[in-house]
């Protein structure tokens, strides 16, 4: 079992910049790979970000590339989602989720732990 609890959402304008943090208990951080996914109202939940145990190799959706950024402290048991340049179809509820270790890591249905999610709004 994993639990994952997401902080740092928030109000900001276009161009600001959020960070969101993950902060994972009942296992180790290290062992497990991690992504970021968001669901905006009315549309599928999607694809982010997402790291591997080590860190050293990251993921993108196309849509967040060049403006977010995935990190992990595996000594604190945290993901970060560095979010640079919002705008406002960056709105949505982010959510942290544990790899189940199968299928695609871009797919929601691959991640077997998630956290409750933070809502990020991008004022125009």
């Amino acid at each position: 079992q994993v639990q994952l609890v997401e902080s740092g959402g928030g109000l900001v304008q276009t161009g600001g910049s959020l960070r969101l943090s993950c902060a994972a208990s009942g296992r180790t951080l290290s062992s497990i790979v991690m992504g970021w996914f968001r669901q905006a109202p009315g549309k599928e939940r999607e694809f982010v970000a997402a790291t591997i145990q080590s860190g050293q190799f990251t993921y993108y959706a196309d849509s967040v590339k060049g403006r977010f950024t995935i990190s992990r402290d595996n000594a604190k048991n945290t993901v970060y989602l560095q979010m640079n340049s919002l705008n406002p179809e960056d709105t949505a509820v982010y959510y942290c989720a544990a790899y189940g270790g199968r299928n695609t890591l871009y797919s929601a249905s691959s991640y077997d732990y998630w956290g409750q999610g933070t809502q990020v709004t991008v004022s125009s």
